[in-house]
């Protein structure tokens, strides 16, 4: 009989081997060094498990292909987030108070499309969309509302918007400091990814070398004055709904990424400064193992390019810390209970992918603004994932995985195909190449494709879309919905009336001025300005039509 080690004595001995490596001690004390929940980690069963397995690279080292932090949801779970925003401030207002009161740990703000494209709700440009699709806020005295008996010093923030983020930024700041809480305390983040618009989502207000230019400031006003913000959350998420591949969702994020590092050390910031509050945002879409693969992959390249080509030397600007959201696309108006089960799978791979904040969809999302029961139980879909299923207990627990490595690899080789692209169009700038892309229709076109190719598979049933165009035999009966109704666009117009006679119009033009000066003046920053606008309680239409005076707007080139 053979005296050769059997498969599990071989398996056991290597493991062991391991864990008495330099490399694996290493790890281990900066992990003992953390803090971590109070909590058994075992299985169901009662078995034991150890925070990771396999060999590095370890999670919190260099690239970061398996985390960012040594202990991640060891030490804390990732942030839960869940989107909410529609009709009034006070609406929304108690909307959030209902997420925090069930669990939520964190807030993130849906504003409707007049906010969203610069104007207000009087604005003829606004009509019938007013607190449709998010919260409507015009001026300080909304944003006073929305944030009302919140304190802003013990909750993170996230605001998706993009054109007139400076001004919406601006109010959140001016709320803070009327509730005793001064903007260096303030934790959260803003979208403010005007590239990503021109790709895909198509919000911009200005073209897009002055709106990189308010992207900046922004950059350094909060270097400066706001060391818990995140100045920009560079989105793929968007791009992806757009109908993007995961590759190229992956790389039109991190190149619009690296164009913005690039921005912000030409207008004089050193990398170090502020690389490490640049905070991105990713789809987790339906094909459970390409997701993870992408999210491993993004920290890997994001780590590489900020040390090899940009010089970074601190370890947080190297770190690809990412919020995540489960696909709205994905989502079905047929049979919309089962996106249930869609929005969990999705958050699963967010939460094996390492994201360090998530966002579960709620099912009825395909129909209308999602219900309070609705968004109650995306939320606790989240909280299925993190306290029942094991997955925050082990760290990168598919790491190691044949599949889900060569995934990773084939994530990075497909996105670092699309940067020497971006490359050679900028001529060694990639700022200049997403400039490129986006005059000359690149982004669009790659998009478009994508999205084409998608639904032909859909259209000839060669993809499956359940219940869409494959067992299709369901309940499709009415769902209870939230409407919204006309009333608010009334109740907002009259509010904003009100305001505007209650404000010294004279403050408020002198403010206004100011701002299209600094707009005129490359080397100021337009950050105290608008921030001095909105306290004079300037409008969001009054504020971005200051700077549309000195940056003009952009129409969109259209490509045959």
């Amino acid at each position: 009989m053979s005296d050769a080690p059997t498969g599990n004595e071989a398996d056991a001995a290597a493991e062991e081997a391991w864990r008495s490596s330099p490399e694996y001690a290493a790890w281990r004390e900066r992990y003992d060094a953390a803090t971590l929940r109070d909590k058994p980690y075992e299985t169901m069963s009662g078995v034991p498990v150890e925070p990771i397995y396999g060999p590095g690279p370890y999670p919190g080292e260099y690239p970061y292909t398996r985390g960012v932090y040594p202990s991640m949801y060891r030490s804390r779970l990732w942030t839960m987030r869940m989107f909410a925003g529609f009709g009034t401030a006070e609406d929304t207002n108690a909307r959030f108070k209902d997420i925090l009161r069930n669990g939520g740990t964190g807030l993130s703000t849906a504003f409707d499309m007049p906010t969203l494209m610069g104007r207000d709700s009087d604005s003829p440009w606004a009509l019938g969309e007013v607190g449709r699709a998010g919260v409507a806020v015009d001026t300080l005295a909304d944003m006073e509302d929305l944030f009302a008996d919140i304190d802003l010093s013990g909750v993170s923030t996230s605001m998706t918007i993009n054109g007139p983020a400076a001004v919406v930024l601006a109010m959140y700041i001016a709320v803070a400091e009327k509730t005793g809480v001064p903007q260096a305390k303030l934790a959260g983040t803003i979208q403010n990814d005007i590239f990503k618009e021109y790709q895909a989502q198509k919000e911009y207000i200005y073209p897009p070398r002055p709106s990189v230019r308010i992207v900046t400031d922004m950059i350094q006003y909060t270097a400066a004055e706001m060391p818990r913000w995140h100045p920009v959350s560079i989105s793929g998420y968007h791009i992806r709904e757009a109908g993007s591949t995961a590759a190229q969702e992956l790389a039109f994020t991190l190149a619009n990424g690296f164009a913005y590092v690039e921005a912000a050390v030409a207008a004089g910031v050193d990398v170090d400064e502020f690389a490490g509050r640049l905070s991105f945002f990713f789809n987790s879409h339906s094909d459970f193992f390409e997701e993870i693969g992408k999210f491993r992959a993004a920290r890997r390249i994001w780590a590489r390019w900020m040390k090899e080509r940009y010089g970074a030397t601190k370890e947080r600007s190297m770190l690809c810390r990412f919020h995540t959201q489960t696909a709205g696309v994905s989502l079905t108006a047929q049979q919309p209970e089962i996106n249930i089960a869609r929005v969990a799978i999705q958050a699963l791979a967010g939460a094996l992918g390492g994201t360090q904040s998530l966002h579960t969809d709620s099912f009825d999302e395909a129909l209308a603004l999602p219900t309070e029961k609705a968004a109650r139980i995306a939320l606790r879909t989240q909280q299925i994932v993190a306290h029942e299923t094991g997955a925050a207990d082990v760290i990168d627990p598919l790491g190691g995985s044949d599949y889900v490595e060569w995934m990773t690899d084939e994530m990075e080789r497909q996105a670092e195909a699309i940067f020497a692209h971006l490359d050679d169009l900028g001529q060694g700038s990639i700022l200049e190449g997403v400039y490129a892309g986006i005059e000359n229709g690149y982004f669009v076109g790659e998009i478009a494709d994508s999205a084409y190719r998608f639904e032909r598979e859909v259209n000839n049933g060669n993809r499956i879309i359940v219940g869409v165009n494959a067992f299709t035999d369901g309940d499709d009966s009415d769902q209870s919905i939230l409407r919204i109704d006309a009333s608010v666009e009334e109740y907002q117009r009259k509010r904003l009336a009100d305001v505007k006679l209650g404000r010294d119009d004279a403050a408020v033009q002198a403010a206004l001025a100011a701002v299209t000066a600094t707009a005129a003046d490359p080397t100021a920053n337009l950050m105290p300005p608008i921030i001095d606008a909105v306290k004079a309680y300037a409008t969001l239409e009054e504020v971005s039509m200051a700077m549309e005076k000195e940056f003009g707007t952009y129409v969109e080139k259209a490509i045959i």
